[in-house]
Parts: structure tokens; C-alpha cells; sequence
């Protein structure tokens, strides 16, 4: 047989596209093509496949060998494509049986050697192995349906789960994947036996890991913050209601600490979270591991990075920070540190929760759910308002500090809070005080959670338009308070009903049917850091 047909995927995005790796043996003179859009580093197979097949003890075909990397307009990448193209070659060849490809579909990167080295993307491939089974149906279903809307494909039989081979140190990631078998092999030759049913090299699908057995994640507890009671009641509601965080104090006033503990406070991931952040994470160079199972990313990339670090950029299109940080929390340290440009591009996907990546040839979309908490001090030296007199700041500089943050950018951000620094009596009483740990902070947002689901099927920080007059309106005295601020305060209309969801969020933790009085009152402060709002 001249022509063998491989099933592959390539790392696009977290969905995992089917790639159909076509291999074709012709008479000529002797050469090896790759075609369809690939890059070095897929070009590149043509010697680490050589090398491999011929180290490995298999005959090399002397012919004139085309590898057509299928759809031609998907961009393909890494070396995640030498293993389909192996096996192509050897059905091709007839060195094994191409009946053996059938239902199944491959990935690794090969060595000189023939070993299968670690790949990326893993977990994502396993999920878009899973939703091409036209059979599944039931939880694994309802759990693999929200991480592409691309129709399943038919190539695997209603009446067979579909495998996967991947490297055997890449497999226990894409065990977890539900409605898929997974098997793991060390080397080319190995893997070769298996499908020519080879006696005794028969591979076994591989068990999920048991997480059980490696503890609960060791996340920052709030216990260990000293003071700022108010700062970890605005991360409670922030928490409760899913809105962006602005923490505004000197050094040393536990900004980056406080920070570190939001996903402690968030609710435990659905199955649905759990798989969205894996399969983004997983095809990121960012990389996933098991032990990251069911936990909260948190990201916090530094103040140099550009807009293509924090949005998502290159070419073809890759996701950014705020995309990693899908379903967790995205920490901005040093804010006004940031360049300006680079900021503003995060105002869109802050207010949508995803973002669009269009270059000439391709256009990506990226969710970007996540929560943002940033941190900066009051001015350039950090010590404005000091009452020893530490800050030489004038009017002018610390204004130039402040303009670096745009008031849109601002007005999206639900919860500006100034912090103090820490008093020397505070810092004495360290030892015999204890703040409220994560656990039981987390209980209450859980419960909040759970009312705003049932309400309204989504977040506070989520409701747009009149979802906010039905839901967030307060009662009369309410009302009265927030008119009475927004006019002092000269809030625009985003920032006014911003201030209606956090009130929402503080009534949901308070378990009260409306906004009241106190709960706009709390909600008011959490917006006069930069006095206008």
C-alpha cells in the first residue's frame, strides 16, 4: 500500500483541531515533502523521522515520500506531528498493518533514537479526542461540550471509544479527560508492537492519577495577613460577586499578600471550569500538570510585559496572560509601572471576558474570564500620606503617576481601595493574633455563589443592562444614598451601576433580598480611592 492515513491535532488554542496526516509513497527520485502550512519546527520532522525509523531498525523507504498535513489553511507547529508521521510512513510501506491506524489517533515528538519525549497540549488533545466521539453522551458530554463549538467528527464509530497514543510521560494529563482511553508508550518500536498485536507488548489504557493522594492544594491563607480588615472584607465581596480589585497602599502594607489569597476564596471548579482551564492551560507553553487538577490559576506577569504577553498576539494568533488566568485570578502588580498602551488593551476583554486575536490570514478567540486584582502605591515613592513625612512627591509628579491609568480603564474596575500601612503595634501583636482563615471565608462565598446562580444564572460582576435594574435595585433608602453619591462623586453611568453590583454582592454575602442602606453605603466606599470614581 502506498497511502496511509494518520489522525493527529495540533495545539490551537486549547481546541485541539483534527489534523489528518496523509502519507503518500511514489516512484522518482527519493525525496521527503511535508505540505499544508507547516512550520520549522514540523519541517524539521523530515530528518528526526529519518533518523528514528532507521535507529529504530525499520526500513526508510527510498521513494518519493509527500506528507500533506490536512486542512492546508490550519497553521500546524511543534514536533507533536513526527509520531503521526512515522506510523504513516511504516503503514505506508507496509512495515505495519494500516488497519491499525483505524479509530485512533496519535501524537508525540520522536528523538534520534525512537524514544517519544514530553509534549505540550496533552490534556487539550484528549478533550478534543472526546468531543469527536459522535457516541458520547452523558456527563462526559455535558462536560466536554463547553470547551469548543466545533461539530464532532465521524471517523470513530458510535459503537467505539476513541483512543489516544500520546508519550508515556504526557499520558496521566490526558487521563483525566473523561470518554477517552489513553495510552502511553516509551518508544517508537513498543508502540509498534502494540498495533501489530504483538504477543505480550500489548499496551494498557492509562488510570487517571489519583489526586487524592496528593493533599489539598497548598494555597496562601488569609489567616496569616496582619490587620487590613477592611482590605479582606472588599476580597470577600470582590470574591462573592466575581469583580476586579484595586488595592491602593504604601510598601510593606501587604498588597501582594492579600492578592496571593483571592483564589484560596473562590468556590471550588465545575467539571466544566476544571476541563476549560486544563485544555487552555495545557496548550500554552504555560504547560499543565495533574496536580493543577481543579485549581484557580493565578498570574502575575511582571510590569515590563507587553500587549501581546497580557492579551495574546504572534502569529498564528497564541493567548495571553489574561487568558491563562481564564476562570482565576490575574494579579498587576505595580500598575502604573505598566505602559499605557499595554493597559488599555485589557479594558475589552475585562468588560466581555473574552478577547479577539485578528491577523491577516487568522482570526482567534480567546476567553478571559478571569478576575483582575492589581496593586500600586499612592505615588511614585510610595509614601504619600505618610505622617512621619517620608514622601517628597510634588503635586505635579504624583498627577503624572496617576494619569498613567486611564479613567476607563478605572471605571471598569469595581473595588479601588486604599490601604494603610501597618502600624508598629500591629506588627507587635502578630504573634497572638489570628485572622479568619480562607476556609471559613470561602464558606460564605460559596453560599453567595450559590444565591446569585439560582437568581440569575450567572455573577453579579456578569449582569449587564437592565439584568442590573431588575436584580441589583435597592430599597428606597438605598436608592437615595447612591443618587446622593453619584452626584457628589460625578460617577459616570459605568461606574454607577458598578457600585449597584457591588452592593448586590455585599446583600448576597449579608443573605438580604435587596440592596440596603449599609450594603450601598459599603459599596460606596469601595469606590473613593481616586475620589471622582
Amino acid at each position: 500500500m502506498s497511502l496511509a492515513v494518520v489522525r493527529s491535532r495540533a495545539p490551537a488554542s486549547g481546541r485541539a483541531p483534527e489534523v489528518t496526516v496523509e502519507v503518500h509513497l511514489a516512484n522518482g527520485l527519493p525525496s521527503f515533502s511535508i505540505v499544508g502550512l507547516p512550520d520549522l519546527e514540523v519541517r524539521e520532522s523530515r530528518e528526526r523521522v529519518r533518523a528514528a525509523l532507521q535507529n529504530c531498525g525499520f526500513d526508510f523507504p527510498v521513494r518519493r515520500i509527500t506528507v500533506n498535513l490536512a486542512p492546508a489553511d490550519l497553521p500546524k507547529e511543534s514536533g507533536r506531528f513526527d509520531l503521526p508521521i512515522a506510523l504513516g510512513i511504516l503503514a505506508a510501506s507496509g512495515q505495519i498493518p494500516a488497519e491499525s491506524l483505524l479509530y485512533r489517533e496519535f501524537a508525540g515528538e520522536l528523538s534520534l533514537t525512537g524514544a517519544l519525549r514530553p509534549m505540550r497540549g496533552a490534556f487539550a488533545m484528549a478533550c478534543g479526542t472526546a468531543r469527536s466521539a459522535v457516541a458520547q453522551s452523558g456527563s462526559a458530554a455535558a462536560s466536554l461540550s463547553s470547551l469548543s463549538s466545533e461539530p464532532a467528527t465521524a471517523h470513530i464509530p458510535p459503537d467505539r471509544i476513541p483512543q489516544l497514543y500520546l508519550p508515556a510521560s504526557s499520558a496521566a494529563e490526558a487521563a483525566l479527560v473523561p470518554g477517552v482511553d489513553v495510552y502511553g508508550a516509551a518508544d517508537l518500536p513498543s508502540l509498534c508492537a502494540h498495533l501489530t498485536d504483538t504477543p505480550d507488548a500489548r499496551l494498557a489504557p492509562v488510570a487517571a492519577p489519583d489526586l487524592a493522594d496528593t493533599g489539598p492544594a497548598l494555597v496562601p491563607d488569609m489567616a496569616d495577613v496582619i490587620g487590613q480588615r477592611a482590605a479582606r472584607r472588599a476580597l470577600e465581596v470582590a470574591a462573592a460577586g466575581g469583580h476586579h480589585v484595586l488595592l491602593i497602599g504604601p510598601p510593606g502594607a501587604g498588597k501582594s499578600m492579600l492578592a496571593a489569597r483571592l483564589p484560596g476564596l473562590l468556590p471550588p471548579m465545575t467539571d466544566d471550569e476544571a476541563l476549560s482551564s486544563a485544555a487552555l492551560l495545557s496548550a500554552s507553553r504555560a504547560g499543565f500538570s495533574p496536580a493543577q487538577w481543579r485549581q484557580r490559576p493565578f498570574r502575575a506577569p511582571h510590569h515590563s510585559s507587553s500587549a501581546a504577553a497580557l492579551v495574546g498576539g504572534r502569529n498564528p494568533p497564541q493567548p495571553g496572560e489574561i487568558t491563562l488566568a481564564h476562570l482565576g485570578v490575574l494579579f498587576l502588580d505595580e500598575l502604573p509601572e505598566f505602559d499605557r498602551v499595554v493597559l488599555e488593551t485589557l479594558r475589552e476583554p475585562l468588560e466581555a471576558g473574552r478577547i479577539t486575536i485578528s491577523r491577516a490570514a487568522l482570526q482567534a478567540d480567546f476567553p478571559a474570564a478571569c478576575q483582575l486584582i492589581a496593586a500600586m502605591n499612592p505615588c511614585p515613592c510610595g509614601w504619600r500620606g505618610d505622617p512621619g513625612g517620608r514622601c517628597r512627591c510634588t503635586a505635579e509628579i504624583v498627577a503624572r503617576y496617576l494619569r498613567k491609568l486611564s479613567g476607563p480603564l478605572l471605571d471598569r474596575i469595581d473595588i479601588q481601595l486604599e490601604i494603610p500601612a501597618l502600624t508598629p503595634a500591629e506588627l507587635s501583636a502578630r504573634a497572638t493574633t489570628t485572622g479568619e482563615a480562607s476556609a471559613a471565608i470561602a464558606r460564605r462565598v460559596c453560599l453567595a455563589r450559590e444565591r446569585q446562580l439560582l437568581r440569575q444564572g450567572k455573577t453579579n460582576h456578569e449582569l449587564a443592562g437592565r439584568e442590573v435594574d431588575e436584580v441589583c435595585r435597592p430599597d428606597p433608602a438605598g436608592e437615595s444614598l447612591l443618587r446622593e453619591a453619584g452626584e457628589r462623586f460625578g460617577w459616570s453611568a459605568r461606574a454607577y451601576y458598578r457600585v449597584l453590583k457591588v452592593a448586590r454582592s455585599v446583600a448576597d454575602l449579608a443573605g438580604s433580598a435587596m440592596p440596603g442602606a449599609a450594603q450601598i453605603a459599603e459599596a460606596i466606599q469601595y469606590r473613593r480611592a481616586f475620589g471622582s470614581g
